[in-house]
């Protein structure tokens, strides 16, 4: 680094994350440090920059970096089970609360939002199924997958992968959910009628309603601050009052908004606040139609 000693460059470093989670209100804090200066460093070096300050100074003048950086430090691609604690918290906390707040003769609504290629959706459902069991699944559950990207959506309609693509299914589950057709797993054909996918723009299209559980991880990081907003307005209003969001493991709602309460901080779980608590003015600044 080109920072004069180490003292300086961990100064800068702290205050590069401070910004991104200032700005961008994605917080990094929770990640292992080496790991994470490693990444930072790899992008820093494509671009030819040697020091953390300089790396914030071209992050202030360049839209599109964060986006860039945030690939780097996820490794851009979606796997199943990704931060499997926080499926296991989904399915053994949440998804319950959700039960026992619901008649049982009413449908669970879930939205998948940025669903990708599919591997988090039917992530969804086999927590779902084991949270609920199988037949109180085929009875009351809807998923709705959305995403903007044509071919993705079409590969998750298919529910089809190879084998590299499951080796972070347990495998008890892999065999209770998934169906061995010569070199490809598929999704069972009961569990997947629950699942309808549709392209979807989270910022222009009007959102899902009366959802229950609304799932939208390491999504909103490639929005600018006024188009996370947007997003995070339609999902306050898609949601019941009840309803749940869980977002990525970077992401974080902003306090200033009010829109949910944290229901869990290390798992990005959120709750819906009653509307009394809401601006009117970010309603019409989230559905303002684009001229």
């Amino acid at each position: 680094m080109a920072e004069n000693n180490s003292s300086t460059s961990t100064l800068s470093f702290e205050v590069l994350l401070e910004y991104l989670k200032r700005k961008h209100h994605f917080d990094f804090t929770g990640y292992k440090r080496s790991s994470l200066e490693r990444r930072i460093q790899h992008r820093m070096g494509q671009l030819g920059i040697e020091s953390y300050s300089e790396y914030l100074s071209y992050l202030e003048a360049t839209e599109e970096e964060f986006a860039h950086l945030f690939s780097t430090i996820e490794i851009n691609y979606t796997y199943f089970f990704r931060d499997r604690d926080t499926w296991d918290y989904l399915c053994q906390d949440i998804i319950p609360r959700i039960q026992a707040a619901k008649p049982p003769d009413q449908p669970i609504r879930v939205w998948s939002a940025g669903c990708a290629s599919g591997e988090e959706t039917y992530t969804l459902a086999i927590v779902l199924a084991e949270a609920l069991g199988i037949e109180q699944f085929n009875q009351r559950v809807h998923i709705f997958a959305t995403d903007i990207d044509d071919d993705a959506l079409r590969k998750a309609r298919q529910s089809s992968y190879l084998e590299h693509e499951m080796t972070r299914i347990p495998p008890h589950l892999l065999n209770q959910y998934f169906e061995r057709i010569n070199d490809r797993y598929q999704f069972r054909k009961d569990l997947r009628a629950a699942i309808s996918f549709h392209r979807h723009n989270l910022i222009q299209n009007a959102p899902m309603s009366k959802i229950d559980l609304l799932v939208c991880r390491n999504t909103l990081i490639y929005f600018d601050l006024d188009a996370q907003t947007k997003a995070l307005v339609r999902f306050h209003f898609s949601l019941e009052d009840r309803g749940f969001l869980f977002l990525g493991k970077a992401e974080m709602v902003p306090g200033e908004l009010d829109l949910f309460r944290t229901i869990n901080v290390n798992h990005h779980v959120y709750t819906k606040l009653p509307k009394e608590y809401l601006s009117p003015r970010l309603f019409v600044q989230a559905f303002k139609r684009p001229r």
